[in-house]
């Protein structure tokens, strides 16, 4: 049997997109996110177990581990968070949370999971945001926090090469809980949309799917990549 994939944020959004796109490709995954009520739903109607744990808290990653099993054939971190305010109102504070959830949970996860995976030549799959290359205006807190996630991808893979393959994806703004904020107002939503070549927004399925492939066997040849999933945000400019 394969080993599982451990989705740390599964309980909404990608994390749980990407737990759905794995079972129904025959993978068994294992869902860990700090809110166990709402991660409970979809544990019983995906029928895997879960843990609820807090990802900043080594303690809680590495009884979660412990709960996954000695052998993963993947990891997926999909904590995360949308920080969007003005330079000049960013506090200390704001850049150390940020950085403290979407760089150091997630190298800390990886490097508890390391033995877990090697065991099983598994790979993981990070995320950043299509904001870490572009210059948005309000986003200097979670876009430098996401700049080092993208950075460490990298030099993480090295490191665990050639026994665990380590990937990053960078989505455009995508319609999850995370991102309600800014996408339940239907004409914003739909004005944000058309800054996209592609003219909508993302659904946590469009991301799913990347990484459900970067955790499987037909992605052995890629490692070290920062991939967008961005309806042409990072490279494309609109036609208005």
């Amino acid at each position: 049997m394969t080993s599982p994939v451990l989705i740390l944020g599964g309980s909404g959004g990608i994390g749980s997109a990407v737990a759905q796109a794995l079972v129904a490709r025959g993978t068994p995954v294992h869902l860990a996110a700090r809110d166990g009520a709402r991660l409970a739903p979809l544990a019983r109607s995906l029928k895997a177990p879960y843990t609820a744990m807090d990802a900043t808290d080594q303690d809680d990653v590495e009884r979660t581990l412990a709960e996954a099993g000695d052998t993963l054939s993947g990891l997926v971190y999909a904590v995360g968070s949308i920080v969007i305010k003005p330079f000049e109102k960013a506090r200390a504070e704001d850049f150390l949370e940020a950085y403290r959830l979407n760089l150091v949970g997630a190298a800390m996860a990886l490097q508890a999971a390391a033995p877990a995976l090697g065991r099983g030549k598994g790979a993981a799959v990070l995320f950043s945001t299509v904001a870490a290359a572009q210059g948005f205006a309000n986003h200097t807190v979670i876009a430098a926090a996401k700049g080092a996630v993208e950075a460490f991808t990298r030099a993480a893979a090295t490191d665990l090469a050639p026994a665990i393959r380590v990937n990053c994806i960078a989505p455009s703004l995508t319609r999850t809980p995370l991102a309600e904020a800014f996408t339940a107002n239907q004409t914003m939503a739909r004005g944000l949309g058309k800054l996209h070549a592609l003219e909508r927004l993302g659904e946590a399925e469009d991301v799913a799917g990347l990484a459900a492939f970067l955790v499987g066997p037909d992605a052995d040849w890629i490692t070290g990549q920062v991939i967008g999933v961005d309806g042409g945000r990072s490279t494309l400019r609109t036609k208005g």
